[in-house]
């Protein structure tokens, strides 16, 4: 695993070099109250660093299966590598240069893969670690690879070039043989035109010596490895895309350009012995058949009870306009057409053995799409699909907004896999999933893991994610609560966005009550809860909300604009400014005296019983209506609580607070009554409207009249860390709208057409468009507060609902709502909730204005409450109970609710407020609303994210700035605990996803099909390898085909042949230096030292030392030789002494 360089800092140290003065003097004056809190969290406790990779792989290009280990690996255009084992057994690795994989081979049973890229290198990854590692690389300086080869059980790579030669790798050394097939040798001496790339290698299944060898233009040549030449050369027409053999090793098939199969006998060279046109029509006459999209990959694999299988994809007529990609299954007589969802990349046939030379047995086909993999069983009738294991199918529709519940309640991934169990589809294969190999993971976490995902089509899909795994449990889908246009000459022509209008924006979930709220782009909310129980809703429960379009607009000091006239200040009153409830689908048709839309949504309400199954139940739906030909502004932040029965949203014009247990609108105010008397702001008259320029971070990419401090404003108001506003959309509409003076229906198409050229959709291509100006848009944001004040709209950025002591007078604490703003502002309402049950469904909530608590620079993104110990106060929240049981059988709901201590006369305050913006952090200390500890967190950049986390040892703050970086701030002293820079935000895809959980756990969209989890805990950093699951197992490889007595005794089986002697530097020589370089890898020699374990690591320690004790052992054998020597001479001159003495008498000698 990686490890970051990370730049932490010490605990001893607080934050006064990047903090202000002013922090430095509210430091000293809340020490006081401080003193007593003690906080265990260090700098040791965080480490950064990526776990696991979700989701399929992005862009795929190439793929390979180990039909021993039963691993099957994927490469990507960018360089990535995904491996693939039994369900919950992944491992991503990455190529350092991003160059596209074209071509991967595994070494069978050998726990090492060999990738090739589209930049001329080879690479040996060794798969028998648990994170693997490049052993080795080769770089080709003169040659591009187009093919590789590697036969079962060799060492000796093939590697076909674009110039048509083929150059040798020994894969234990990854050095180049002398032995080099020149393509001028390889085809006829009269041919005048190159033969164009090398597009096939293989070697005869029963003859080793004997190679296989296609050339782009139609010809094929089989290479005598031994006498260095051809045996035959079998020439065809046209192009030539792939080559299969029979497995008796007499017959190959090519597949062509022209959508034909070609099968050769080898010893006939001189025509194809059958020419075949699986998808073309057979004229009557006798003509040459209409020819064919080519034949991109064929595949011819035997059976031994039956007739063989032949697959190909490609291959359709010309005439099928809009037909999708096909897999064709040609068995016997019969041909069956596999129509697919996506472009097919690749296919390969599982098989029984993994000899080449006997019968194949042929059982599944992996086919690999460009957004899907598929497995089809070949060995039952119809070829069904298996069902697929792995949590590939994030993406089904574009994601548009997640979040990550760490530590949730156990209970609720049980019942949300019970009900979701009943959504899977039927038809599935029965077999097991034949992608089986590696072994899971020893080591688990305490905790059980959520991740909810919102899509562009409106579908909401809960996963369990847990134990660095990723399952599917249950899936929503909101877009049934309305009506489906059925063309789009019926699209409503309310809709405020021309693609997507059911898409997901924001996710609220309380996971002990399991409430959920969402809020869609086309202004509309819906409350569900959860229950076991079937019903059906003849009626949909909606509210319209009619927020009045911005009456003020901001205007910073400096701007000298005139004071607005006082507003006046919000009363208590339990239901300011509320519009009632209105019915549907009447309203849907109103319109104002001059033509204007008014009270209209956006989107029209289903009018027929809606039947809701088991699971997730509409409770209520609110939608924004249209105000005087306005469209409403799409919602910017949302939250729900259970424990009050209420749900809050804001937006540009304001915000509302919805009861939705008595289906009733409490507070629709705007912006401006929010502060009444207090409010900081100078705003002018909205109308007469000046001209607006659209927002900075919604502006297209090509806009160059945007001065750079223009593309480089604060992001809060278009919301990029969690959602993606359209106000910009909607400001081009209405001054469309202002300055054109057409008829009604041509203006309304104008505004339409403009729509379709401003909107900006959430599928990813969008996002894309913007990279360009991201980099420059993350470097030169101004960090001055009067730039934050120059915002031309002040948006409801966040929420808090939680329990407050907002006097000093008050003793206990009462409901309130704590709302947070793009200009820095965070204000509360305070709330009067009855306390019994009954009294809850017929009194109405009580609400007070209580005006502003504190500001800071930049929107506020996160708040939360601390008690006087400095422990989070989790969110208040009621148990979950069966909404749909019988009154008699209902459980009284139990709120929880965790109580502040007593305030003393020395230290009156009892709670702390912590409140993040885009700039800085500040903790509060509540009721006095004393700033205790205050930092500043960039100056150069913006926070994007920003989350009160719980750890094991206590609470932070963690944040993700659009320069990359990753830090946390301890609480509540906010002392920088992590700093890492990280990922520097190429992608508004990673701002609009990024999410922080408890216990050190993170997530990103790292592709717009992949999630990547990371964690900042050095406790998971340090159990990571337990809990990564192992690739490689031991397997004995199978049995060689008997060849049998006669072939054995005739020579009729498969013929060996000892590369070694052919390839090697003693038969070959040497390979010219200047063609390919050799670069070792750190999963070598020196990174075997230190990445590998276990068994593997043991052997690779004992190859270490028999390499350096090799010497000793060469200088201790020719010592021993020399001792022998001398012992034999000693023998033979003793042995001459006995001889000559043995007649002699003793008085003799």
């Amino acid at each position: 695993m990686k490890k970051f360089n990370i730049r932490k800092v010490l605990d001893g140290l607080t934050a006064a070099s990047s903090s202000s003065s002013a922090a430095a003097a509210s430091l000293q004056s809340g020490n006081r109250e401080n003193d007593l809190i003690q906080e265990t969290l260090q700098s040791e406790h965080f480490q950064l660093c990526k776990t696991v990779r979700h989701g399929f792989p992005y862009q795929p290009s190439s793929m390979a299966f180990d039909p021993v280990q039963k691993i099957l690996a994927i490469g990507t255009q960018s360089g990535a590598l995904r491996l693939f084992g039994r369900a919950g057994v992944e491992c991503f690795c990455q190529h350092e240069s991003g160059s596209a994989v074209i071509q991967l081979e595994f070494l069978v049973n050998e726990g090492a893969l060999v990738s090739a890229l589209a930049d001329d290198s080879i690479h040996l990854w060794n798969l028998r670690q648990k994170l693997p590692a490049i052993l080795h690389s080769l770089k080709f300086n003169r040659e591009r690879i187009t093919f590789c080869h590697l036969p079962f059980q060799s060492k000796w790579l093939y590697v076909g070039t674009e110039r048509g030669n083929i150059h040798i790798v020994n894969v234990e050394s990854f050095t180049l043989s002398g032995y080099v097939i020149m393509w001028n040798k390889a085809i006829e001496l009269s041919s005048k035109t190159h033969p164009g790339p090398v597009v096939h290698i293989s070697d005869n299944p029963m003859d080793e010596g004997k190679l296989l060898i296609g050339f782009e233009c139609g010809i094929v040549v089989l290479w005598d490895l031994k006498s260095k030449k051809a045996d035959y050369r079998y020439s065809y027409d046209e192009a030539i895309h792939s080559v299969a053999w029979h497995h008796e090793g007499k017959q190959f098939v090519c597949s062509h350009s022209d959508g034909t199969l070609t099968t050769w006998n080898i010893r006939a060279p001189a025509k194809p012995a059958q020419i075949i046109t699986p998808h073309g029509k057979q004229p009557k006459d006798g003509k040459k058949p209409e020819p064919c999209k080519p034949i991109l990959k064929v595949e011819y694999k035997t059976t031994r009870a039956g007739d063989p299988f032949m697959i190909l994809c490609g291959g359709l007529s010309y005439d099928t306009v809009g037909r999708r990609p096909c897999l064709t299954v040609m068995h016997g007589k019969s041909t069956a057409v596999l129509e697919m969802d996506y472009p097919i990349v690749d296919f390969l046939t599982l098989c029984e053995t993994p000899y080449p030379n006997d019968f194949q047995e042929p059982y599944a086909v992996v086919v690999l799409l460009e957004k899907d993999l598929v497995l089809i069983d070949l060995a039952q009738i119809g070829y069904p699909i298996f069902e697929n294991p792995y949590p590939l199918s994030i993406h089904e529709s574009p994601v548009t907004c997640c979040e990550y519940f760490a530590d949730c309640p156990a209970e609720v991934i049980p019942a949300l896999y019970s009900e979701g169990s009943r959504q899977k589809r039927q038809g599935f294969s029965k077999k097991e999933w034949p992608i089986s190999g590696g072994n899971w993971g020893q080591g688990t976490l305490s905790f059980s893991e959520m991740i909810i995902t919102g899509h562009a089509d409106g579908s909401i899909k809960f996963w369990d994610a847990s134990a660095l795994m990723l399952q599917v449990l249950y899936k929503l889908k909101t877009a049934k609560v309305f009506e489906k246009p059925r063309s789009k000459e019926e699209k409503s022509s309310t809709e405020i966005v021309d693609e997507d209008p059911f898409a997901i924006q924001i996710l609220s979930w309380c996971p002990e009550s399991r409430v959920l709220c969402v809020a869609g782009v086309s202004a509309h909310v819906i409350v569900y809860r959860f229950s076991k129980q079937e019903v059906t809703t003849e009626v949909v429960q909606l509210l319209e909300v009619r927020m009045q379009c911005e009456l003020n607009e901001v205007e910073s000091p400096e701007c000298g604009g005139e004071q607005a006239s006082a507003v006046s200040t919000p009363g208590t009153s339990s239901s300011p400014q509320t519009s009632l409830p209105q019915s549907h689908p009447s309203s849907s048709s109103n319109n104002s005296s001059d033509g204007l839309r008014d009270n209209v949504p956006c989107l029209k309400v289903r009018s027929s019983p809606l039947k809701q199954s088991p699971g997730y139940q509409v409770e209520l739906l609110i939608q924004l209506v249209w105000v005087s030909g306005e469209p409403p502004q799409q919602i910017t932040s949302l939250t729900v609580n259970s424990a009050y029965g209420l749900v809050a949203f804001g937006s540009g014009n304001g915000l509302a607070v919805v009861d939705y247990l008595q289906k009733t609108l409490l507070v629709n105010v705007s912006n401006a009554e929010l502060y009444g008397s207090t409010d900081p702001h100078h705003r002018q008259p909205h109308s007469p409207r000046k001209t607006r320029q659209p927002s900075a971070g919604l502006c297209d990419g090509n806009d160059a009249s945007a001065t750079p401090e223009e593309r480089c404003k604060s992001p809060t108001s278009a919301k990029i860390s969690r959602k993606i506003n359209m106000i910009a959309d909607h400001k081009d509409e209405r001054r469309l709208q202002r300055h054109c003076s057409l008829p009604g229906k041509k203006q309304q198409s104008s505004v339409k057409e403009m729509k379709k050229q401003r909107t900006v959709s959430f599928r990813e291509t969008s996002f894309c468009d913007l990279n360009a100006r991201d980099n420059s848009f993350s470097r030169s944001r101004s960090s001055s507060v009067a730039s934050i004040d120059r915002e031309s709209r002040e948006v409801i950025s966040s929420f808090y609902f939680c329990d407050w002591l907002s006097k000093k007078s008050e003793t206990v604490a009462v409901p309130s709502l704590w709302v947070g703003t793009s200009l820095g502002s965070m204000l509360a309402i305070a709330l009067t909730v009855p306390s019994t049950p009954e009294q809850r469904m017929q009194q109405p909530v009580g609400v007070s204005f209580c005006g502003p608590v504190v500001r800071l620079k930049g929107g506020i993104l996160r708040m939360a409450q601390l008690d006087a110990s400095g422990i989070l106060l989790p969110h208040v929240y009621e148990s979950w109970y069966e909404p749909n049981a019988p009154e008699e059988e209902r459980e009284q709901p139990r709120r929880h609710r965790l109580t502040s201590p007593p305030s003393s006369q020395e230290n009156p305050d009892c709670q702390y407020a912590v409140v993040c913006s885009e700039k800085q952090a500040k903790v509060v200390a509540l009721p006095s609303q004393n700033c205790v500890y205050e930092h500043n967190i960039t100056e150069t950049s913006f926070v994007l994210r920003a989350d009160v986390v719980t750890m094991t040892t206590g609470v932070a703050i963690a944040c993700f700035c659009a320069n990359g970086h990753i830090m946390t701030l301890s609480l509540p002293s906010l002392r920088p605990l992590l700093d890492v820079n990280y990922l520097p935000l190429t992608d508004m895809r990673i701002a609009r996803t990024f999410c922080f959980s408890n216990q050190g756990q993170a997530l990103y969209l790292t592709s717009p099909t992949e999630i990547q989890r990371i964690t900042y805990s050095q406790e998971t950093y340090d159990n990571l390898q337990e809990m990564l699951g192992e690739l490689f197992t031991p397997v004995e490889t199978p049995e060689a085909p008997n060849r049998g007595f006669f072939k054995g005794l005739f020579g009729g089986g498969a013929q060996s042949l000892d590369r070694e002697d052919l390839f090697g530097e003693v038969a070959a020589g040497k390979a010219s230096r200047s063609l390919a370089q050799h670069i070792p890898g750190p999963g070598g020699m020196e990174g075997m030292k230190g990445a590998a374990s276990g068994v593997v690591g043991e052997l690779a320690r004992a190859r270490i030392a028999l390499d350096e004790r090799g010497q000793k052992l060469g200088e201790l054998e020719e010592r021993t030789a020399a001792m022998m020597a001398s012992a034999d001479s000693f023998s033979k001159h003793a042995h001459d002494i006995m001889l000559k003495c043995k007649d002699k008498k003793w008085y003799q000698l």
